[in-house]
């Protein structure tokens, strides 16, 4: 990667796109001219790349003349207006939103599973779901071993999911609570300190599943090429700041083999660290895993049928590996 390129983040200002900024440095992406973009609401504002001042732009179709790699973070209404502009003006989008993800024309890709499908790009590449990376990353080494057929999985999913207001609001009402005072939910539909609830998006009445579940289920098929796994998702908000954990139960093809084959093909697997210490009681923990690029892998035991089924517990950071260190892999792969 020596080659400089013109990268712009638009969406610059939120979680996600901070951390991008911080993502890209860290990983010394080499960015030769970088333009910040963000709603009307951010122009002027500051912010700081390798120690350099930047100021933040207005979005706009005019905004990408010059620019190899547009990273967007805006939401998904907001890349249907402004990301064809983009790819137009000669950039290659890589999307956090759910705009393009099931567009068959769109690649989505969690680099280390699926790297292959970006050379397909038509000038967008879609970031998957922060839930579906997550899982993906603890499942897909298993399914290199010992194919799996189906997915029983429960998110237990931090505020950062809704952005940095949300984070906010857990901070706030975490004081109210403790000072006694009355809460008043802004961001979600119910208090998000102290407790869990479904996950805030909106259901489908006919199925009794919400969006969040139903992208686990697309995403994963779309990303693995298999239109017949089975993914069954229960999806929980709970009083976390920014790494999300999942409990999952997986259905194997062949009978299940010595654990210790999986533990190895999960610690060798790029982007996993294992924690699975049973004789202390140390598993993956959202403490421990935020702020971490890695999604961090336990819990391993068979299920109870002991034959086909085996259980597993995972945390990963919401906002890097799924959101924006992932969408800076993606941007890698497209130099290499």
């Amino acid at each position: 990667m020596s080659k400089e390129v013109h990268v712009a983040v638009a969406g610059s200002t939120g979680a996600v796109g901070e951390e991008m900024l911080r993502v890209l440095e860290k990983r010394n992406f080499p960015v030769g001219q970088l333009t910040l973009l963000a709603s009307s609401r951010s122009v002027g504002k500051k912010q700081i790349f390798r120690g350099q001042e930047y100021t933040v732009q207005e979005l706009g179709h005019d905004s990408f003349e010059g620019v190899d790699i547009a990273l967007f973070s805006a939401g998904g209404s907001i890349t249907k207006i402004y990301a064809p502009s983009a790819v137009k003006a000669g950039a290659v989008v890589v999307d956090n939103s759910s705009a393009y993800r099931m567009d068959p024309q769109t690649p989505l890709v969690i680099p280390e599973i699926n790297a292959g499908d970006i050379a397909a790009h038509k000038g967008i590449i879609a970031n998957p779901n922060c839930s579906t990376i997550i899982m993906l990353m603890a499942v897909y080494p298993i399914h290199q071993l010992n194919p799996v057929k189906s997915i029983i999985v429960s998110t237990y999913q931090a505020a950062s999911g809704a952005g940095a207001a949300a984070m906010r609001e857990l901070e706030d009402q975490a004081r109210d609570v403790l000072d006694q005072k009355k809460i008043e939910p802004n961001i979600f539909p119910w208090q998000i300190a102290f407790n869990a609830f479904s996950h805030n998006s909106a259901m489908n009445q006919e199925n009794g599943y919400n969006e969040e579940e139903l992208k686990m289920v697309n995403e994963t098929r779309k990303i693995l090429h298999l239109d017949q796994i089975q993914v069954s998702p229960t999806c929980i908000r709970i009083g976390t700041f920014r790494a999300h954990a999942e409990s999952i139960h997986l259905e194997l093809t062949n009978p299940l083999a010595e654990l210790d084959g999986y533990r190895k093909a999960l610690s060798e697997f790029p982007g996993v660290t294992v924690i699975d210490d049973r004789a202390t009681n140390r598993f993956p923990m959202p403490t421990e895993s935020s702020g971490q690029d890695d999604v961090f892998v336990g819990r391993l035991r068979p299920g109870l049928d002991q034959s086909h089924s085996l259980e597993l517990f995972c945390c990963g950071d919401q906002i890097l590996k799924g959101a924006a260190l992932n969408a800076v892999q993606i941007a890698e792969q497209l130099l290499d």
